[in-house]
């Protein structure tokens, strides 16, 4: 088995240039990761399962039109924003946040994919002057937290079948961050498609219709 197979289990139908950039990842993870830390040092070796693969969950659940515009908020060393720019090339990305060395390194594996629809801001999201169909995030903040900071980023304008939002990979307990939001919150568990055993408790967030 290859580093590669956990992707490929559940995405078999990438193009070739997808497959490469993929494959890329795991060299230039470990290079940076040696010299600034995004990544924790028990992690790396799980670099597939625990960040490329929990990235691509939300693209298993939802799948964006060209030209849909995705602000990624926190983004630490590129997770979500670089796997699903990667699986989206049609989709436009800002992956943002406010330590620089981490965007140093984002920067430095964007230029090294040739990933032209994914550019990093080293600043704070809530200064971010823009709209976005859609704000991801990974294990950022709480809910409502991160409502208060984008929530007014979010276009009114619907491009996609369904409705723009916020999508975050959390785990945990949920209940007390989702209960602002009735109806208009949905829980997805990732073990749905994912079956690895670290996915048991990992839950995607989708929050619709509430800015």
């Amino acid at each position: 088995m290859t580093i590669m197979d956990i992707i490929l289990k559940y995405f078999p139908h990438l193009s070739e240039l997808q497959k490469e950039r993929f494959s890329k990842l795991f060299n230039l993870y470990s290079t940076w990761n040696s010299r600034i830390n995004v990544i924790s040092r028990k992690d790396i070796d799980f670099l597939y399962e625990r960040h490329v693969l929990h990235s691509l969950a939300i693209a298993g659940f939802f799948k964006f039109i060209p030209g849909t515009r995705i602000l990624d908020v926190g983004t630490g060393g590129g997770f979500p924003a670089i796997p699903l720019a990667i699986f989206f090339p049609e989709t436009d990305f800002i992956a943002v946040d406010s330590i620089g060395k981490k965007i140093k390194v984002v920067e430095e594996i964007i230029s090294e994919l040739n990933l032209t629809n994914l550019k990093p801001i080293c600043i704070r999201a809530e200064n971010i002057d823009s709209t976005f169909d859609f704000v991801v995030s990974r294990a950022v903040s709480s809910l409502p937290e991160l409502n208060q900071w984008i929530g007014n980023k979010i276009s009114r304008r619907q491009k996609n079948p369904f409705s723009n939002g916020i999508i975050c990979l959390k785990g945990g307990d949920l209940d007390q961050e989702i209960s602002p939001y009735k109806g208009a919150v949905k829980i997805i568990s990732i073990s749905e498609i994912f079956k690895e055993e670290y996915f048991t408790t990992k839950k995607i967030v989708y929050l619709f219709g509430h800015f």
